[in-house]
């Protein structure tokens, strides 16, 4: 599988016979996505910045509801939580997406705004890849970023939804994270391939992905 960063929290996920495309984007966040095809596209909340479909055409189905999925070989299922500490009473709900291609196993963590309730989501513990907000603002604080990425222990994660110089939005920088977790600046890479034989096996490798330039 191919994961390409497209700015915010959005992703291309590109199967061998499949595509996914999670929280569309539009142009006000400051990032340019195009037009995109999907056979998938996932929506942790109904927020402008996460719900650009219109950017998207969809063959297959939008997933914008908690449930389980199956989309010809793309394998979803989606946890409802919160985009905040007060069960949703200021920001509403969003939900965690675990999204599975080619048998490599990704979650997405949309917005959410505090420390889920593991017991409820059994399959985030065995993810791969992990699409981790880790800018605060709206979504969880930095630390809490931390602490749900050392929870999990997966193979990869690749950090989204943190300022960067597209971005119009309140956001920390990447680095904030970094330095939390005890990491120093990391390479940027265009995209990520990822098999599910190639995985890493020690540890949790941080991966930076590049966004699309105007």
């Amino acid at each position: 599988m191919e994961i390409t960063w497209l700015g915010h929290s959005c992703f291309r996920l590109r199967g061998k016979e499949s595509l996914v495309i999670t929280d569309p984007c539009p142009p006000e966040t400051g990032y340019v996505i195009g037009k995109q095809q999907a056979d998938v596209v996932t929506v942790s909340h109904a927020h402008p910045g996460h719900s650009y479909i219109e950017a998207v055409t969809v063959s297959g189905k939008v997933l914008n509801r908690p449930g389980e999925y199956e989309v010809r070989d793309i394998l979803a299922i989606g946890w409802d939580t919160w985009h905040d500490e007060v069960q949703g009473k200021e920001r509403g709900r969003n939900i965690v997406f675990h999204i599975e291609v080619d048998g490599v196993r990704v979650l997405h963590m949309g917005d959410i705004g505090h420390v889920p309730a593991w017991e409820k989501m059994p399959e985030a513990s065995s993810v791969d890849v992990l699409l981790l907000p880790v800018g605060g603002g709206r979504g969880v604080p930095v630390a809490t970023a931390a602490q749900i990425m050392r929870h999990l222990s997966p193979r990869i994660v690749i950090p989204m939804h943190y300022r960067t110089p597209a971005t119009k939005r309140q956001l920390e920088p990447l680095d904030r994270f970094l330095k939390e977790v005890g990491t120093g600046s990391k390479e940027t890479l265009p995209r990520l391939t990822v098999h599910r034989a190639t995985l890493p096996t020690n540890g949790t490798q941080i991966i930076v992905l590049a966004y699309p330039q105007k």
